[in-house]
């Protein structure tokens, strides 16, 4: 039996009684979906799933993205990526530093995406304490704050997103060992425009869909207005009032709603304690069209 526990705080709940590696039925489906809108952060604990397991639960909220960097990934699941520090016989078995500063995932592209499914395998621990928790932040509130003048001067403006601004940052900045990106990866995720404040499809309240990570400019603004005015905007939407963090726990399924938050996967392990994660990434192909146009949620029939 689904039993939905709110966290009382700006962002996230927990959902016991499930187990998600057997069949779900459509309302349970919903009912995990409206959860997500709502509180923007749904974590489900002690799972036990196989990466086949995950990818076809995952695939009940939506089309599942094929990461355009494609690293690692599960064997024959493109779908399934591997998070992990882990390195065997040399070799790293994963994205090591993926998410390690605030964005939202796959504002990069056309099709933006609904939801992240996480699930934590490995995680690790010192003195009893997990490590490696995800820090989110809530785009709903950080709307509703704005001031007045600000929402009516950006209202029906555009953000430029770009996917490489995120991957030359942690190279540039961070020291990551991620390889530079080829002409055919940047090619296949060429910069997009989004509009800055959008309707959320599930709980048909407006949010700030801008973040440090892919935003470049505002399309309609000068170069320096532009620049300006996302500081501002940047600023605003990571004030500690707005954000939830999560501590791992291993059999975690954490779903993340990439249309209402922003999140930061926190560096704070070394490399030998090790750390495995899974990931799906859902697309929000069932809320809008082709042209960006939102359809609310409507439970199944």
């Amino acid at each position: 039996m689904l039993n939905l526990i709110p966290s009382g705080k700006i962002l996230g709940a927990k959902i016991t009684g499930l187990d998600l590696s057997g069949e779900l039925d459509n309302a349970v489906i919903d009912a995990i979906t409206l959860a997500l809108g709502q509180h923007g952060v749904v974590s489900i604990p002690d799972q036990k799933l196989t990466p086949t397991q995950l990818r076809d639960f995952a695939a009940r909220f939506g089309e599942l993205e094929i990461n355009v960097a494609n690293l690692f990934h599960e064997p024959d699941l493109p779908e399934v990526m591997i998070l992990s520090n882990i390195m065997r016989d040399g070799r790293q078995i994963g994205v090591l530093d993926a998410g390690q500063d605030w964005h939202t995932d796959m504002s990069y592209s056309k099709m933006i995406a609904f939801a992240n499914v996480l699930y934590g395998r490995q995680i690790p621990l010192r003195d009893g304490r997990p490590l490696g928790a995800t820090q989110f932040a809530n785009m709903q509130a950080a709307y509703a704050d704005l001031p007045e003048d600000i929402k009516q001067r950006l209202d029906g403006m555009t953000a430029l997103h770009d996917f490489s601004k995120f991957w030359d940052m942690m190279r540039r900045d961070k020291g990551s060992p991620r390889p530079p990106l080829t002409q055919a990866q940047r090619e296949a995720k060429p910069p997009v425009s989004h509009p800055v404040f959008m309707t959320h499809p599930i709980t048909g309240r407006k949010i700030l869909y801008a973040n440090p990570g892919y935003s470049v400019r505002i399309n309609e603004l000068p170069e320096s207005e532009s620049q300006a005015m996302l500081d501002y905007l940047f600023r605003h939407q990571l004030q500690p009032k707005y954000q939830y963090t999560h501590e791992w726990t291993a059999g975690d399924i954490l779903m993340i709603d990439d249309i209402a938050t922003l999140h930061y996967a926190m560096p704070d392990y070394r490399p030998d304690e090790p750390r495995l994660l899974n990931r799906c990434q859902v697309m929000a192909t069932r809320f809008f069209d082709d042209e960006g146009r939102v359809r609310m949620f409507a439970p199944s029939a």
